[in-house]
């Protein structure tokens, strides 16, 4: 197979690259200079960088290199979406018809022009379906159940939220909402909510929102997340099963039980 790929920042792109290779596909990249890592240049067939903004310029790229599937792989983050951008003639065109300005729409407008292009934007998880989150108890530990309450009512109002494209991520301690993650991103969010608690345990939850593609803004946990909820004392983590990538997960697993954490895939309709 021969796709594009078009890499935001972390290394969902970095993984889907090599994965590429190890089976065979020939994958060009298209690095978004205010996000992806230059070591995604000798993963790829080919390398071509383009700005925030540039959507003439990578239809012009996907048409020259004769792509038809392209993926989206890592983040942007959202802020610099609304903030950083600079867009050229035909993502202004797309802005100024857009009845909503979140990223689902403005994501779900790009992919309409490429379609009319004649480019299928495509599962942004096919080359790494092996590191989507499993269903129950991944970590050693299991949650307690005062963890295990925490992590439902997260669920509930975090998946409420999902729907309008809010954030993926919610804090939670002792049965209250803490924080709600919005364009700052997981990280952020969790230090904030940290702040807040007078250090009461937290809990995490990351949830998919309800569409039923993969096509762009996969929630993604790493060793990075781990990291972060040790530095706030967020005990546990919930995210939805087949539907989260988990990148690193040996790694991230085994750090999880090194820091006593625990971690809990949902199945998609609990």
């Amino acid at each position: 197979m021969r796709y594009g790929l078009i890499a935001g920042n972390g290394r969902f792109p970095l993984l889907a690259l090599e994965n590429a290779r190890k089976l065979g596909h020939e994958v060009v990249a298209i690095g978004i200079l205010e996000e992806a890592s230059r070591e995604i240049e000798p993963l790829a067939a080919r390398c071509h960088w383009i700005s925030l903004g540039e959507l003439s310029r990578l239809i012009e790229i996907l048409k020259a290199e004769g792509i038809t599937e392209v993926m989206m792989a890592g983040q942007v983050k959202h802020a610099k979406i609304f903030s950083s951008i600079r867009p050229d003639w035909r993502l202004l065109k797309l802005l100024a018809a857009l009845p909503r300005k979140n990223t689902d729409s403005l994501i779900g407008g790009v992919a309409k022009v490429l379609e009319d292009e004649g480019i299928h934007l495509t599962d942004s998880t096919a080359l790494l379906k092996p590191l989507l989150a499993a269903t129950g108890v991944m970590s050693r530990r299991k949650p307690t159940k005062d963890e295990h309450a925490d992590l439902e009512y997260g669920r509930a109002i975090a998946h409420s939220l999902a729907q309008w494209d809010i954030g993926q991520s919610v804090a939670v301690a002792s049965r209250a909402c803490v924080a709600v993650e919005a364009m700052e991103g997981t990280d952020a969010m969790l230090r904030r909510a940290a702040s807040l608690v007078n250090g009461k345990p937290l809990a995490l939850v990351k949830v998919a929102t309800r569409r039923r593609h993969f096509l762009f803004d996969v929630p993604v946990v790493g060793i990075e997340t781990i990291a972060v909820m040790i530095e706030t004392d967020t005990t546990a983590l919930s995210v939805d099963a087949a539907r989260t990538l988990m990148l690193d997960r040996e790694e991230l697993i085994r750090k999880a039980d090194e820091a006593d954490v625990t971690i809990v895939g949902y199945a998609a309709n609990d």
